[in-house]
């Protein structure tokens, strides 16, 4: 027998736990009949050092943690082994590695910035900040949020693949930070850190019959420190704060859930995060007064592209529009590979379903739903939206330049990456294709937090709504 599936909390996908004593799970396989646990040894180990418990009796499933709490970026890793009550033992488990992935008390002092004179509601904008990194770094950890949808780059590069962060809170009385491990990305000497942040649901409208509103705030804020770890047992923090610079003239001239994302090639910034990059157009950002929480570490599973699907057909409407059909409904958003002029500007319009041949966006409400690219101009350009998503089935494509051809245009899948626990097949086709529906519909469904529907302008997280579909949840 041995022992497998070992985690701390809930997540799988990084080594960050947001607890300080992380509850342990473990699976054990191939034992015999009839076995079971009568008890299990932990084995915590950081460097040389390592402590050994006992938990007595048969329980694998959120352990309490044995041993002292973790401290801010203490790291090590567990493994476990197993003794059932007929005598046998098992290996010790392959290890698993534990980061501390929150804050000490007192610790968070970034604050939040935006920038000093947004035009619009929801106004998208770039932030960044130069620093020096000193010789013998070694260990570099970055603790980011904001109110909006944000993604970090460290010297041209981004953190992670994570979309949407740092996903729907209350923001007025919780905020959750993301936690990554940046060592890599930083060198010695001069580096630089940027932000491309948009509005998301913090600035997003809701309410119904055309009276939607903005409910948490107007503008997107970002708060972030980094913590510089050295070698001599010195560290460094780079908070948000003075010295960051700010501009709404990048190149996604406006974004939001409902309405989708308008991006203008034309105005891209090459080197924008990138140590050396001339910022004297920019602005100092402006501190947003609005008051905030303290941020705690994320526990939830992030959102992702998970997967990307070709298109099926095209149609030609009654009106002569074109329309691609993905032969099922999806959420997330179109990647494009197109080739123009200078200013020539494609539409992407989605929808669930054809009304009298044309696209079908009634349905849709007041949501737009969609995402506009206009080119550069300068050979192949490929581009997908960051910071919306939309539920569609059928996609229609307004002023592509030349010829078009279906290959340059994919689905791309995106929602909470959550693992997937259970499955089902059978003899019956239809019965199975029933099953992979729900699938679909939960992922559809699961973006950063449950919800009632993924195209419409409403997109809410109901509890009546997951207080039924839980308990099916819990096994797909």
């Amino acid at each position: 027998m041995h022992v497998y599936g070992l985690r701390a909390e809930y997540r799988t996908d990084t080594p960050f736990t947001a607890a300080s004593r992380p509850r342990l799970s473990w699976k054990t396989a191939e034992a015999p009949p009839g076995w079971t646990q009568a008890a299990a040894e932990i084995e915590w180990r950081r460097g040389e050092a390592a402590a050994v418990a006992r938990i007595d009796g048969r329980d694998s499933v959120l352990v309490a943690w044995p041993f002292e709490s973790l401290q801010p970026r203490e790291q090590g890793s567990v493994r476990i082994r197993v003794h059932g009550a007929d005598g046998a033992t098992s290996d010790w488990s392959e290890p698993c590695d534990i980061r501390a992935g929150f804050l000490g008390d007192g610790e968070w002092h970034a604050r939040f910035i935006t920038v000093p004179e947004p035009a619009d509601i929801g106004q998208p904008l770039l932030l960044r900040r130069e620093f020096t990194v000193k010789p013998g770094l070694e260990a570099a950890t970055l603790y980011a949020t904001a109110r909006g949808v944000y993604q970090v780059e460290i010297d041209g590069v981004p953190v992670d693949a994570d979309r949407l962060k740092p996903g729907w809170t209350a923001y007025r009385s919780r905020l959750v930070h993301e936690t990554n491990d940046v060592t890599d990305l930083l060198r010695e000497g001069p580096n630089a850190i940027g932000a491309n942040l948009a509005g998301g649901w913090y600035t997003e409208g809701y309410g119904f019959h055309a009276q939607a509103r903005p409910f948490y705030g107007k503008y997107p804020s970002f708060a972030a420190q980094l913590h510089l770890e050295y070698e001599d047992g010195t560290t460094e923090v780079v908070a948000t704060g003075d010295g960051w610079r700010a501009t709404a003239d990048g190149p996604i001239t406006a974004s939001g859930i409902y309405a989708g994302e308008s991006h203008d090639a034309r105005r891209a910034l090459p080197g924008w995060s990138s140590p050396g990059f001339d910022d004297a157009r920019w602005l100092d950002a402006r501190p947003d007064t609005a008051k905030a929480m303290v941020p705690v570490a994320a526990t939830t599973a992030p959102v992702r592209a998970t997967a990307e699907l070709a298109v099926q057909e095209v149609i030609t409407t009654p009106s002569g529009r074109t329309v691609v059909d993905f032969g099922q409904n999806l959420v997330g958003h179109l990647r494009i590979r197109v080739q123009g002029r200078e200013g020539d500007t494609v539409v992407l319009r989605h929808a669930e379903v054809l009304e009298h041949g044309e696209l079908g966006t009634r349905p849709l409400r007041y949501a737009k739903a969609t995402d506009t690219y206009t080119l550069a101009g300068n050979g192949t350009e490929t581009w997908e939206p960051e910071f919306t998503f939309h539920g569609f089935r059928y996609a229609e494509i307004q002023g592509w330049p030349g010829e078009f051809d279906p290959a340059d245009v994919t689905a791309v899948v995106v929602h909470s990456d959550l693992e997937r626990t259970g499955h089902f097949s059978s003899s019956h086709e239809l019965l199975d294709r029933l099953h992979e529906n729900v699938v679909w519909g939960m992922r559809g469904n699961f973006v950063s937090i449950p919800t009632d529907c993924p195209q419409r302008d409403e997109r809410l997280g109901w509890t009546g709504d997951i207080q039924v579909f839980a308990p099916a949840a819990s096994f797909l």
